[in-house]
């Protein structure tokens, strides 16, 4: 991977919030950007135009479809002429409490979320890494979250997946660092996007809200300013660590 800017970079669920922002992030430094969409095509195109730069394009894959997967990750690769960066930030959330769920529902919920949340990951992650291994290393940043560590009551799957993703980079970072590919994860608290505004609403809101010493969450350009350093050849020794974002809502070992 280059040490300079002007890298191929594929962003999942860039379509809107954080993917969003991370994918103007890295193309404000001069990188070219694949926008990846699961449904939202034309939102994705609007991403795509609003990128500084050229060189850019749109790809779109169910991410619970392996085979769909690899042909979007072999075309980011053929239109962006290579693949030196992969962030996986696509995900799905499903609440499903399981004192108020149904058995079935409570099925369907987890399978849905892990097809996407963390086996969609590990796939798109394999394909990438063979473009990568075939050239001159890589990056690649798993968007966690920090109920990965602190739980999620109302939504178990999702905080389990997130977990596992952050185990899969964890795994990932030993078995590609030989062929120089670096792997590293955020985890974000609550951040000010569309998926979030129904928690950041009113009274509920400023609870969130409190729960920082700083009084406020992450701005979707906050995260993406972190994974662009942790995408970066300066960051290449943070292979393997998890870097949380979230204000000090949530502390640990």
């Amino acid at each position: 991977m280059s040490g300079g800017q002007d890298r191929a970079v594929l962003v999942t669920g860039a379509s809107r919030g954080i993917g969003a922002a991370i994918a103007r992030a890295f193309a404000s430094g001069g990188d070219r950007v694949a926008v990846h969409f699961g449904q939202s095509r034309d939102e994705a195109e609007r991403v795509a135009a609003s990128l500084a730069g050229l060189g850019h394009c749109v790809v779109g894959a169910d991410l619970a479809d392996a085979a769909a997967i690899r042909r979007m990750v072999d075309d980011a690769a053929d239109r962006l002429s290579g693949l030196d960066v992969l962030v996986n930030n696509a995900g799905v959330f499903r609440p499903h409490p399981i004192t108020e769920t149904s058995y079935k529902d409570w099925q369907r919920a987890w399978e849905e979320t892990l097809r996407v949340n963390l086996l969609g990951a590990a796939n798109v992650s394999w394909c990438a890494a063979q473009h990568m291994i075939t050239s001159d290393g890589g990056s690649i940043v798993n968007v966690s979250s920090r109920g990965a560590f602190r739980g999620e009551p109302k939504q178990a799957a999702y905080g389990a997946s997130k977990a596992g993703l952050v185990a899969l980079g964890q795994s990932l970072a030993r078995a590609l660092g030989p062929h120089g590919i670096s792997v590293t994860s955020v985890a974000p608290g609550l951040v000010e996007t569309d998926m979030a505004a129904e928690n950041l609403a009113g009274e509920l809101g400023e609870q969130r809200r409190a729960e920082s010493p700083l009084g406020r969450i992450a701005t979707p350009e906050e995260v993406a300013a972190a994974v662009v350093f942790l995408a970066s050849a300066e960051a290449a020794m943070t292979s393997g660590a998890v870097l949380d974002i979230n204000g000090a809502s949530h502390l640990r070992m």
